[in-house]
């Protein structure tokens, strides 16, 4: 469950970062040195705020109302970002940041749960956490850069692929939690 459910947070982290620079630069018109500087405080601030959403879930929320509460606010800013302009622009950008924050230091928090210390399945069940996310980075950015870049889609498209995938990891962890997951 942890596995599809990180599947498809990282084809929606990996499926979106593959179009941004590409939509600042082409779509936008931006110079690339400024689309770089945009996408590298982007990239630095989503992996700095699972700090703070450890913290928080650590001491006030749980790491499974955690997961929801970054699932939720990832996928709506994948979909902000699916609209026209720049306040939804970067208002998308700060949710999937604050959004990532709570989710990526409590699914794999969850996965490390799962396991007494010492149990030699734990290994194992990180290795097929790990093919998690190398599938979800291999197929965000082929779904995401294809409808980005296609003609009958667009970038607005793209974006918008990344928040249906979140869902879907929404989704399905929402619905097997209680049973795979108990406690």
């Amino acid at each position: 469950l942890l596995f599809i459910t990180e599947m498809w947070e990282r084809f929606s982290y990996y499926g979106m970062r593959a179009i941004l620079v590409l939509y600042l630069v082409n779509a936008l018109k931006w110079d690339t040195a400024h689309a770089a500087n945009l996408y590298g405080t982007y990239t630095m601030l989503a992996f700095l705020t699972p700090v703070i959403g450890g913290y928080l879930a650590d001491r006030f929320i749980g790491t499974r109302r955690s997961l929801v509460i970054g699932s939720i606010v990832i996928s709506l800013g994948h979909f902000t970002l699916a609209f026209s302009g720049m306040t939804a622009f970067y208002i998308g950008l700060g949710l999937i940041i604050i959004g990532t924050g709570f989710f990526k230091s409590n699914v794999s928090t969850m996965v490390g749960q799962i396991y007494r210390e010492g149990d030699p399945r734990r290994d194992a069940g990180f290795t097929i956490f790990y093919m998690g996310i190398n599938s979800g980075a291999f197929l965000g950015p082929i779904v995401c850069g294809g409808l980005a870049q296609s003609t009958s889609f667009g970038w607005h498209y793209g974006f918008a692929a990344a928040g249906v995938g979140m869902l879907l990891g929404l989704i399905g962890y929402l619905w097997g939690r209680d049973r795979y997951l108990p406690g």
